[in-house]
């Protein structure tokens, strides 16, 4: 078999690309931001040192933002818990979805979103399904 066939088969037949950067940074990270009902927000345990997690976030500036490198870094750990193009296999979007929605059974900072009608699921499930532009 040809190394041209190879990346054809790999490649050509529609696999999912990595998600945008730059919907990431508008529309994504803001997410783990948010103020939460009954837990903390995303960041609270996300970025702490100690936190040993798969999913880790960079510090925020003393002017409460990341800077573009620290986004990037963000990007880079959050593609770790997402299968492109599948938000139903990815733990970045099921860690924290109830169980009774088809989430996992258990995530030490809650549930925060009780249906996959969520606005922020349907954000994340968004991104993770879309293909980079170009």
């Amino acid at each position: 078999m040809s190394w041209s066939l190879v990346f054809w088969v790999l490649f050509a037949n529609g696999a999912p690309a990595q998600p945008d950067f730059g919907f990431f940074v508008k529309r994504v990270q803001p997410i783990f931001l948010r103020d939460r009902t009954g837990g903390a927000r995303c960041y609270n345990c996300h970025s702490l040192e100690s936190n040993k997690a798969l999913f880790h976030l960079q510090p925020l500036g003393p002017n409460g933002k990341w800077r573009r490198e620290q986004s990037r870094r963000n990007f880079e750990s959050v593609l770790g818990l997402i299968i492109p193009g599948e938000p139903l296999k990815s733990r970045l979007l099921l860690h924290p979805l109830a169980a009774e929605a088809g989430g996992d059974e258990f995530h030490s900072g809650g549930k925060f979103w009780s249906s996959r009608d969520d606005p922020e699921w349907q954000t994340l499930a968004k991104w993770v399904s879309m293909r980079r532009r170009k």
